[in-house]
Formats: C-alpha cells, structure tokens, sequence
C-alpha cells in the first residue's frame, strides 16, 4: 500500500515537473518570438536633410505597396523632355531615402531620373508589424511597377541600386522579375543567416540551442528560408548586369561577402563586376569618388532601347515558405 501511495506521488511530482518546464518552455517559445518580433519593427527615424538641400527637382509621391500600406518617396525627373532612365533607390536597415540623397545626388545630374523610397517602418512610409528584407524587396517591387507608369520615366530602363539589407531586397527582386536594366549592390551581405550568428555572437548567446532556435523562429516570421533568400544564392537566378560596391574597410559586412557574390554570379555566367572602395559600410563619400566606374556602368547597361535580355528557362526564385 505504502509502496503504491510512494509510486503515486512520484508520477505526481514527474507530472508537475513536467508540467512546469513545459510552461517555463512555452513562456520561453512566447517570449523569444514577441522579442523577435520587436526587434524587427523599426521605430521611424525622420529625415534630416531634403532633396533641396542637394538642388535636386523633387517631388513627393506615394505608393502603395503590400498589406495595404503606402511607402513615401521622392521622384527626381529630368528636363530632356523624353522617357528617362531611372534608378530606383532602396536605403538600408534603420535608415532612410535621405540618408541615401548624397551617394546618387551625381547620377541626377549625368542624366538620370531618380525614385528614392522609404520602406515600410522606415522614415515618412506607414508602419507595419514588421520590417524584413523580403519586405524590404516587395516595398522594391511595388515602387518599380508605380514607376513603370509614369510618363517621364523609360520602363525598359530602371535600375536598382540598395544598400545594405536594401541591396540584398533588389537582389531578391532580380531574381523574380525581368526586365530591369540593372542592379547595384552597396555592402551587400552574401547570407543572412551569417549576419544573424554574428549579431548573437555579439550577444555571447551559443549557437545551439538558443542561436538555432531564433534562427528557426525568424525564417518562420519573415516566410522564408534564409537559405533562399540569401544574396549568394538570388544573384544566380537573375539576368541583368550586376555591379557589386564594397568598402575594403566593412567591419559590418566583410569584404569577403562581396567577393563570394561575385564568385557566385560569375558561376551562374551572369555579368558580375566587382568595385572594391576605400571605404567602410557607409560609402556615400566612396562611391562618389568612384563616379566614373559607376556612370560606365550604367551607361552600358542602360545605352540601348531593348529590354533586359531574357532567360526563360532560367530559374526564377522560389516563393514564401509557409
């Protein structure tokens, strides 16, 4: 009897045992994911400077783009009186449009029409749960299609040129959509997955379990795999030219990543070229002195009338996981 009332009470203390390191696991599993969730939303960092500030004819616009929100942005035509080429210019991470006016304030004046936007979450956009760089790239995409219409502005002729996470969202879009006339990558990363492992090395949080934990907790929040949005991997699906910008100096991203883009699109026998800058992770100043290697690009990629050449058999970037 006695046994049996002992045999009792320890299936009662397993159970509550139990009991409890599943609600410490589950308030753990709650509050990594509420933690993550926060850490992806942006709070809005205002302009500090305005296209007038460079002599830059601009003018607000806004654009819809995906759950139902509006980006802000600002578009800077040309006088020549005939469609333009345009660059569309996506900012990175906590940033915004302004911070961006000084790298491409030159490429105005050679000639080309201007669209820079903020992201959802960022500068004057609308707010959203969250921030990502798959949104980083819808925000891209919506921006894109809104220019295609407007009458000043060649279709056949956009550009894309991002920084940072922005640089790998018009990757991501190269990879899904044809006909741009290029891209250009500012301090691209080459995965995110190795961005996420040094930001919690940072942390002196281990890998496993925590590390892979979050890193599993992200991919199901953003509704991708790292591994599929990855720039190393989305610069092999795309067909326009590729010019990758990257400061020497980068203790954010290293110089390495750029030189794995390349390698990795040079594979994929996309044109791929590689402008390595004396400069760190922001190279507003950096890019400027290298203006010439910039406009001879895009001179080359934008010189002609005809689309983007087409590939259709080529692989095109696979859809959100779920």
């Amino acid at each position: 009897m006695h046994a049996r009332c002992r045999l009792k009470d320890e299936w009662v203390t397993m159970l509550l045992e139990a009991t409890g390191i599943l609600t410490i696991m589950g308030a753990l599993h709650f509050g990594v994911r509420a933690a993550i969730r926060r850490g992806f939303r942006i709070p809005n960092q205002d302009h500090q400077t305005t296209p007038d500030k460079y002599g830059l004819p601009a003018r607000d616009v806004t654009i819809d783009t995906a759950n139902g929100k509006q980006l802000f942005g600002w578009l800077i035509t040309v006088s020549s009186g005939l469609p333009a080429p345009t660059i569309l210019v996506m900012h990175g991470w906590r940033a915004n449009a302004a911070l961006m006016l000084s790298a491409v304030r030159s490429l105005h004046q050679a000639g080309y029409a201007l669209l820079l936007i903020d992201a959802r979450c960022h500068g004057r956009s609308e707010d959203d749960q969250f921030s990502s760089m798959p949104r980083f790239a819808e925000d891209v995409e919506h921006a894109m299609d809104w220019l295609a219409r407007q009458p000043e502005i060649d279709p056949r002729r956009i550009v894309l040129l991002g920084h940072s996470v922005g640089a790998g969202a018009v990757l991501m879009v190269s990879a899904r959509r044809h006909g741009i006339a290029a891209v250009v990558s500012v301090s691209a990363f080459a995965h995110p997955k190795e961005v996420m492992l040094r930001l919690l090395s940072r942390q002196h949080l281990p890998y496993m379990p925590f590390g892979w934990y979050v890193i599993q907790q992200v991919q199901r929040l953003i509704g991708y795999r790292f591994d599929d949005i990855a720039p190393e991997h989305t610069i092999k699906l795309g067909d326009c030219p590729v010019l990758l910008a990257h400061g020497i100096k980068d203790e954010v991203v290293p110089f390495a990543d750029a030189q794995r883009l390349l390698t990795a699109g040079l594979k994929a026998n996309r044109p791929v070229q590689l402008l390595a800058l004396e400069g760190d992770h922001e190279l507003s100043n950096a890019l400027l002195q290298h203006e010439a290697t910039l406009l001879d690009f895009l001179s080359r990629a934008c010189g002609t009338e005809t689309t983007a050449p087409q590939y259709p058999g080529k692989k095109r970037l696979s859809d959100p996981c779920h």
